[in-house]
């Protein structure tokens, strides 16, 4: 992370050399459109450290079932109708392995949280229209099952 700031100061004062009114103009503008941005992502994050604060035993309880398949197939429906940004999702999905949740399951669960939307599908219905929408949805939760397995299948945790 901290590679990352370095380089996006040296990339700032390459721009500002390179033009300095451009560059502090962009700056005033990315300030601007943080600062509108930032309540709404606070009030987000605290809102999801809250549910997971109280939720953490609740999703490691169903996904972590004895039969594999049945905790697999919780977190594909669970992670479909979940609405979670990636910085919050990936963080838990460490915590779901560290409380011994299979890989599968927890590949699973992430990869349906962040393709399928069942809870978005009115904002993606109107872009792509109600075919393509179903259409979407239903492939990426096929891919994301096959892709859940073939985990199951690398870290052995289901044997054909």
């Amino acid at each position: 992370m901290i590679g990352l700031y370095i380089v996006t100061g040296v990339l700032l004062v390459v721009s500002f050399i390179a033009d300095r009114e451009k560059t502090v103009r962009g700056v005033k503008i990315g300030i601007k459109k943080f600062r509108t941005i930032l309540p709404n992502y606070l009030k987000l994050l605290i809102l999801i450290a809250i549910v997971l604060f109280f939720a953490e035993g609740l999703i490691v309880r169903y996904l972590g079932q004895e039969n594999a398949l049945i905790g697999l197939l919780a977190a594909l429906v669970l992670g479909s109708v979940t609405i979670m940004p990636g910085f919050i999702a990936y963080p838990l999905a460490g915590v779901l392995v560290n409380r011994g949740v299979l890989y599968m399951v927890v590949a699973g669960f992430v990869i349906t949280l962040q393709m399928v939307g069942v809870l978005t599908y009115p904002v993606e219905k109107e872009y792509l229209g109600v075919k393509a929408t179903v259409i979407r949805n239903g492939m990426s939760f096929v891919i994301a099952a096959i892709i859940s397995l073939a985990i199951g299948l690398i870290f052995g945790e289901v044997v054909l």
